[in-house]
């Protein structure tokens, strides 16, 4: 298992203010919003906002940014994890996967947890190692209790969850006939300490969804990572797409938790409320997306909400403690439905579902957003989303017969938006492009968009000073107005970025870091003059 990884260790600017080793505990975790200068969840802070509250880099002084240093991966696989700053230490990963390892799509690792003095990391083999943060050394690997083969598709592709002594991780595989599922293991023995079946069982709630036996490989992976709330000590989770994906007649029935949000309670895994955001979904749209947690004024009253931008091109508000539906707002160009109803279930559009010749559907199958982190600024009040706009498929549907460790898809889509290569001519035409976009949460409006000539698998970084990071696949890394969208500033980093930035501080120097193509891009201000290219 040794041979299957190392952690790299990237040194930052060390100085007599940095204490290397000290221990990441629960509060750490629980008050990481109180602790700028560090990034040790996945997504910041349990509430999953992308936000940081490090003022240094301001609209005024953004274009003084200036490239401190660079660190070149060794592996040429999409580079789509995020990296954890711990008191001037950064921890990513060189991962080389088993060449049994299966995955749908390709070679992945979105990155690292961490408790006490230990790093957390789930494999392509469905595996869970406890790495000491010291030394890089393995302490324990293991799997799920009575886990199926990861030959039949499982595998851990995200990053895990800490949720006080536990570490929360969730099977990928959903193009493989798996019956997913959400894991809680020991932080200090790597037991497992619960399981929820995204799937139900017989005599569970949900079951009646599936028909016959269809429920055996119904799919439902969740191959990125939740988020928490400690004042109702629940998890959320974004579930995946139903098996076979692209052929419903398998499986009749709303297919639940398929393309869901669930809420579970950390303590025990048990269900408390779930959403279904595509019932019976046909078009492969995930809704793995990050659930991201705010606290906003709604109708003119406080409520603790839960935002997010779903695949199937339909921006929704959620009440995320009992998780009624408060608003859903196509935020790209949608076909398959004519909008949605007083409970959010979507109305589906006469003839919209994929045959044997094809239909043609929007969004396409890589959706209206996807595994992109999304950013909720608290300052601002909006929500920023990376989209794909003009976007469509020609589904098609074929039959399909379930063999062990080989796609159980049903067919598949053809793309038929190509995005525009000119820096003019993608404002107009109408052909698939990328686009940060700024969502108003009370209303589902637009409040304004930056368009790129190309689209975008780039998540989102916004601060306290009301600039927004972040990036496309045209090789770009870019620094935006978040209260207007107006450019700020850009650098070519020559290559697309597949992941979320993030921000940190050592020896009072505020960095923020991005990974593009295979390599890990840091930035500072440098007041002699700004190395961008704008």
């Amino acid at each position: 298992m040794t041979k299957l990884l190392r952690v790299l260790l990237v040194w930052l600017l060390t100085g007599a203010s940095v204490q290397l080793w000290s221990q990441v505990t629960w509060d750490d975790l629980l008050n990481a919003a109180k602790e700028p200068q560090n990034w040790l969840t996945y997504s910041g802070t349990y509430m999953s906002q992308r936000y940081s509250t490090l003022s240094q880099i301001t609209p005024e002084n953004v274009k003084n940014l200036s490239l401190a240093w660079v660190w070149q991966n060794k592996s040429l696989e999409s580079f789509e994890a995020t990296p954890l700053v711990v008191n001037g230490v950064m921890y990513t990963y060189v991962y080389d996967p088993s060449p049994a390892s299966r995955a749908c799509c390709g070679w992945v690792n979105r990155g690292l947890a961490i408790l006490g003095n230990t790093l957390y990391m789930g494999t392509l083999d469905q595996r869970l190692l406890a790495i000491d943060a010291k030394t890089g050394h393995l302490l324990w690997s293991t799997q799920p209790e009575d886990a199926p083969s990861f030959v039949r598709g499982y595998s851990y592709t995200l990053a895990p969850l800490i949720v006080k002594d536990k570490v929360i991780v969730s099977s990928a595989g959903g193009e493989y006939g798996i019956r997913g599922y959400i894991s809680a293991f020991n932080a200090k023995t790597g037991k497992e300490e619960w399981r929820f079946y995204t799937i139900p069982g017989p005599g569970e709630p949900g079951h009646e969804t599936w028909g016959g036996d269809s429920w055996k490989l119904g799919g439902g992976s969740g191959w990125l990572t939740g988020s928490y709330d400690p004042e109702t000590n629940l998890i959320f989770w974004g579930i995946g797409n139903p098996s076979p994906d692209w052929n419903g007649d398998i499986r009749p029935g709303d297919n639940l938790y398929t393309c869901s949000v669930v809420a579970l309670d950390a303590d025990t895994g048990k269900l408390k409320w779930h959403f279904q955001f595509s019932p019976h979904n046909e078009f492969d749209y995930d809704s793995v997306q990050i659930p991201v947690l705010a606290n906003i004024e709604w109708k003119g009253k406080p409520r603790k909400v839960m935002l997010w931008a779903n695949r199937n091109g339909f921006f929704y508000v959620l009440d995320r403690v009992t998780g009624q539906f408060l608003l859903g707002k196509a935020f790209v160009k949608v076909n398959w439905a004519d909008g949605l109803d007083a409970n959010g279930r979507p109305q589906l559009a006469p003839g919209k579902l994929p045959t044997a010749q094809g239909t043609l559907i929007m969004p396409g199958n890589q959706g209206g957003t996807n595994y992109y982190s999304p950013s909720f600024s608290p300052k601002t009040g909006l929500f920023y989303i990376p989209t794909w706009e003009n976007t469509s498929s020609l589904y098609v549907k074929s039959k399909i017969e379930y063999v062990p460790g080989q796609w159980y898809t049903g067919g598949g889509p053809r793309e038929m938006t190509t995005p525009s290569g000119g820096d003019q001519d993608f404002k107009t035409k109408a052909e698939g492009y990328g686009a940060v976009r700024a969502l108003d949460p009370e209303t589902g409006d637009r409040k304004w968009e930056f368009p790129m000539s190309k689209v975008t698998n780039a998540g989102i970084l916004t601060t306290a000073t009301d600039v927004l990071f972040s990036g496309g696949n045209e090789g770009y890394f870019y620094a935006l107005d978040a209260r207007t969208g107006a450019l700020l500033w850009r650098s070519t980093v020559g290559g697309p970025i597949r992941s979320g930035p993030i921000s940190y501080m050592v020896d009072g120097k505020q960095y923020v870091t991005v990974n593009a193509g295979n390599a890990v891009f840091a930035y500072a201000l440098d007041f002699r003059g700004g190395h961008g290219d704008e």
